[in-house]
């Protein structure tokens, strides 16, 4: 991976560029932002940029035998912890070098743009929530004690950092603050409240922010082939999270469900057609776990899209145009006294399904309880 082939994120490549230029590069580091917006992708550009034998200078070569290595994430002084779980492959005693090939085959398939929910899917472990186990932690440990094989550096990669036990971030607290020489932790998280303070207090931080939507619609239209105002709507409903961007454009023109669902579906709660409501919560239990978790944070996005109207800011609201049309429409039937309840519902609501909670029973409760509040005045 080359810092070419991130999306956006100047400020930071530069940051980062000047680190390895300069020899100030910190030993454990942190990247924090939300999903999709190139976290681990960039951690990879700058671990081969940092282990390239002829860097240019906004660049690594690509070419030199360390590059090539660290393009199929097989350097020997390259090494990486994610959460798992057990599978069918690995019935106990799970930790991630159990899972190496795995997660070299998926950061291919995703190109560095990894989300939790497609690796935990990739690796078919169910229901299974994934964690870093105290194994993982020894395991490093005992990699660290070794000198470097080629390279003069070692670099670590902690995917989710937030997927730590509290055993586990113990286990490497003094690791942390007091590596082996030319060692570089390079820790990616998008709850970094979920870390423990000790562990955070050890890093120097690197807050990402959503990737410029100018940006993602130069990226579909160059990788995708994309006419620019389909390539333009895309990038608006992805928020700056790439991942949803190219999930989007290979729809095709099902890349508007999650709108009509959601107009259809408020319509038919304020009109009360209970028999409709019920049908609609069948149907979109076959759309699959993941993609119902992606409608119901769009829904959660127009609900607070209202606000903005509602606050007379409409020229804020980034949304294709039949969309924000919509979101004005909808807006006065939000109000001060039923967005709380109607943001918690859809909150919840995702985290249920995350528990693998019944679809049709639960869109249908959710259904059943904004015919309610949609009337609250």
């Amino acid at each position: 991976m080359q810092f070419k082939d991130i999306i956006g994120q100047e400020e930071i490549k530069s940051k980062l560029i000047r680190s390895v230029q300069e020899n100030r590069v910190p030993h454990a580091q942190m990247f924090v932002g939300p999903p999709g917006n190139g976290k681990l992708a960039l951690t990879l550009a700058y671990a081969q940029y940092i282990m390239c034998q002829n860097r240019g200078e906004t660049d690594s070569c690509g070419v030199c035998p360390a590059c090539q290595k660290m393009s199929k994430y097989i350097h020997p002084d390259l090494h990486f912890v994610m959460p798992t779980a057990t599978t069918k492959k690995v019935k106990s005693d799970n930790e991630a070098d159990l899972f190496l090939e795995e997660w070299r085959e998926y950061l291919q398939k995703c190109e560095g743009y990894a989300s939790e929910s497609d690796w935990y899917s990739f690796l078919d472990i169910e229901n299974k929530q994934g964690y870093i186990s105290v194994r993982d932690a020894k395991t490093l440990i005992h990699k660290l004690n070794f000198k470097a094989f080629e390279g003069s550096y070692k670099i670590i990669i902690l995917w989710m950092a937030e997927k730590l036990r509290t055993d586990t971030a113990n286990k490497l607290l003094k690791i942390l603050e007091e590596p082996p020489a030319m060692t570089v932790f390079l820790l990616v998280a998008e709850e970094p409240e979920q870390i423990l303070a000790t562990i955070k207090s050890r890093t120097v931080m690197h807050k990402m922010t959503r990737i410029d939507i100018d940006k993602v619609e130069e990226a579909l239209i160059d990788k995708f082939d994309l006419d620019s105002t389909k390539a333009h709507d895309i990038a608006l409903l992805s928020e700056g999270n790439w991942i949803t961007a190219k999930y989007l454009s290979q729809q095709n023109n099902d890349y508007k469900y999650d709108f009509m669902t959601f107009q259809q579906w408020m319509r038919l709660c304020f009109k009360s057609k209970i028999a409709e409501l019920i049908d609609l919560s069948n149907n979109i239990k076959d759309i699959g776990r993941e993609r119902q978790k992606q409608f119901l944070s769009y829904c959660l996005g127009m609900v607070h899209n209202t606000l903005l109207v509602n606050n007379g800011l409409s020229d804020r609201v980034q949304l294709p145009d039949d969309e924000k049309n919509f979101c004005i429409n909808f807006a006065p039937f939000i109000n001060e006294k039923n967005i709380t309840p109607i943001t918690k519902l859809f909150e919840d609501s995702i985290g249920q399904i995350e528990q693998n909670a019944n679809a049709p029973l639960l869109f249908a409760n959710l259904s059943f309880n904004l015919v309610r509040l949609l009337r609250v005045k």
